[in-house]
């Protein structure tokens, strides 16, 4: 048995411990037992952002407004990134209008970002829409 990861809950910020090898079977907070590695994106704000940055998994960020055609063109693409990277990274979306304090924080410039997170500490960043191939290749080279 592995030794296990430590992952924030998406829905009330609760950390889990899961062996490495149980990812993969729908994990269960168990604080208030919702699904801890959802296949869709989960919503950061202020005020839950340093709890999910917590943990032994990647964090991948999509900032995005509800005013910019971009990103809500690349919103189902990000979505599908979910499916196809549960257990391996979570995905969680930020209103930049809802959270401009947490938006400036971060540095961001221009939307849609994402911004990858590793045990807490930024390793990448990348301005723009882009397809879902191109997603998950540039996931590939930040190892994810």
């Amino acid at each position: 048995m592995s030794t296990p990861l430590l992952i924030p809950c998406p829905h009330c910020n609760g950390l889990n411990r899961i062996p490495a090898e149980r990812l993969g079977d729908a994990p269960r907070c168990g604080r208030c037992k919702a699904e801890v590695l959802p296949a869709a994106p989960f919503t950061l704000t202020q005020g839950n952002f340093a709890s999910q940055l917590k943990g032994d998994l990647p964090l991948l960020v999509d900032v995005w407004a509800s005013w910019c055609g971009p990103c809500q063109a690349f919103a189902p693409t990000f979505a599908q990134a979910a499916v196809q990277l549960q257990g391996r990274c979570r995905l969680g979306k930020l209103d930049s209008e809802a959270n401009p304090q947490l938006s400036g924080q971060l540095g961001i410039r221009s939307i849609p970002s994402l911004v990858l997170f590793r045990g807490g500490v930024e390793i990448a960043r990348q301005s723009g829409a882009m397809p879902l191939p191109q997603l998950l290749a540039w996931l590939r080279q930040q190892g994810i």
